[in-house]
């Protein structure tokens, strides 16, 4: 056999190798985060539940899923070994501050616009936000009269912005 026909079997040969041997380097740092894991940590299992290791033996290990709630799960399904920040932040919901000194961002924008350093006095923004209203939402049944004064005025509208008809026929490429 020459070696051109032996080249796509080398590749492929090649190509398996190099596959089994990502899979072996995955279960393997699997297999090292499973083993880190000690009672007190916070883990996801591959369910997607989270939970607290409470006991850990050679295949198995028993969470604490909540108050009274053990569970004992093969040490194969646990997905993921959490941080205590990480952990507190999905399940408990507390943020971990990593800048305690920065500046508290406010709830509401009222308090970040000063009136003295403004360069415009409230009042003309206030009559300068007046001129233009936008409507967000559903009117009123109050609103009904502008509703039927709009609508005697649209029809004379369209029919100044119609489009010509035609047969069907353009003069695109002739």
């Amino acid at each position: 056999m020459s070696p051109v026909t032996l080249l796509p079997f080398i590749v492929l040969i090649g190509a398996m190798f190099l596959m089994t041997r990502s899979a072996k380097k995955k279960q393997q740092q699997a297999a090292d985060m499973r083993n880190q894991m000690q009672p007190g940590s916070g883990v996801r299992t591959i369910g997607g539940m989270y939970a607290t290791v409470k006991e850990v033996s050679d295949d198995t290990v028993l969470l604490d899923a909540g108050p009274g709630v053990e569970l004992l799960f093969a040490k194969n399904s646990i997905g993921a070994v959490l941080t205590d920040d990480e952990y507190n932040r999905i399940v408990h919901g507390i943020e971990h501050d990593l800048k305690s000194d920065s500046d508290v961002v406010p709830d509401d924008a009222s308090s970040l616009t000063d009136s003295a350093d403004a360069d415009e006095p409230a009042d003309e923004a206030a009559a300068a936000s007046d001129d233009k209203s936008v409507d967000l939402g559903k009117k009123d049944a109050s609103d009904e009269d502008a509703k039927e004064a709009d609508a005697t005025e649209a029809p004379k509208a369209d029919a100044d912005q119609e489009p010509e008809k035609t047969d069907g026929d353009s003069d695109a490429k002739k």
